[in-house]
């Protein structure tokens, strides 16, 4: 049975944020062929992303297939799904059966209003922190670009949810088949302006 990763995508979506860990398990797979990424939203027209992308998700809820893996992006958009009654029953039901239930930035508030994060350690954007700590039954954590308590795993801002998705392949697939990923994205991050 292949490993079954799902990402939620929705209006207001961060690109980075969905196409990220798309890309590293994309690339966990070449050579492999034992592992299907989907994407998964409440409706089945395209969602626009924050920076205008359209995508085309491959499922709705209601014909989504059973995930080992599930993967909440964060961006505008996350402010309307907190409120969406559907959008949150359907991550619960699906965190019930998932190996690894993940969020990307502001995605730990939806993990958040599903009630999956209460007693856990986790963690968000630096720009919501303080946001996320006034309303969580959880402990948040800072300065860390990934944050793992139990089999939730919360990444910081945006390109942090690169390093996470290459944490989890390392618990799936070995820290070794991880380390070759990383090489196959040239993922060596090197900013011009640190600090």
């Amino acid at each position: 049975m292949p490993l079954s990763v799902g990402i939620l995508v929705f209006d207001g979506v961060d690109e980075l944020d969905f196409v990220g860990p798309l890309d590293v398990f994309g690339a966990a797979n070449w050579g492999r062929d034992d592992m299907k990424i989907v994407t998964i939203a409440n409706r089945r027209d395209h969602v626009r992303g924050v920076n205008g992308l359209k995508v085309l998700p491959d499922h709705h809820f209601s014909d989504a297939p059973q995930l080992d893996v599930v993967i909440v992006p964060g961006g505008l958009g996350t402010d309307e799904l907190i409120k969406c009654e559907a959008v949150l029953e359907w991550l619960r039901e699906t965190a019930k059966s998932a190996r690894w239930i993940c969020s990307v930035c502001t995605g730990s508030f939806v993990l958040e209003g599903a009630g999956l994060t209460e007693g856990r350690r986790i963690t968000t954007h630096s720009g919501a922190i303080d946001q996320l700590r006034a309303i969580t039954l959880g402990q948040v954590v800072e300065g860390q670009r990934y944050v793992v308590d139990g089999n939730v795993v919360t990444a910081a801002g945006v390109s942090a949810g690169i390093d996470m998705s290459l944490w989890v392949i390392g618990q799936i697939y070995g820290a070794d088949h991880a380390k070759t990923v990383q090489g196959l994205l040239e993922y060596y991050p090197a900013p011009p302006y640190s600090g």
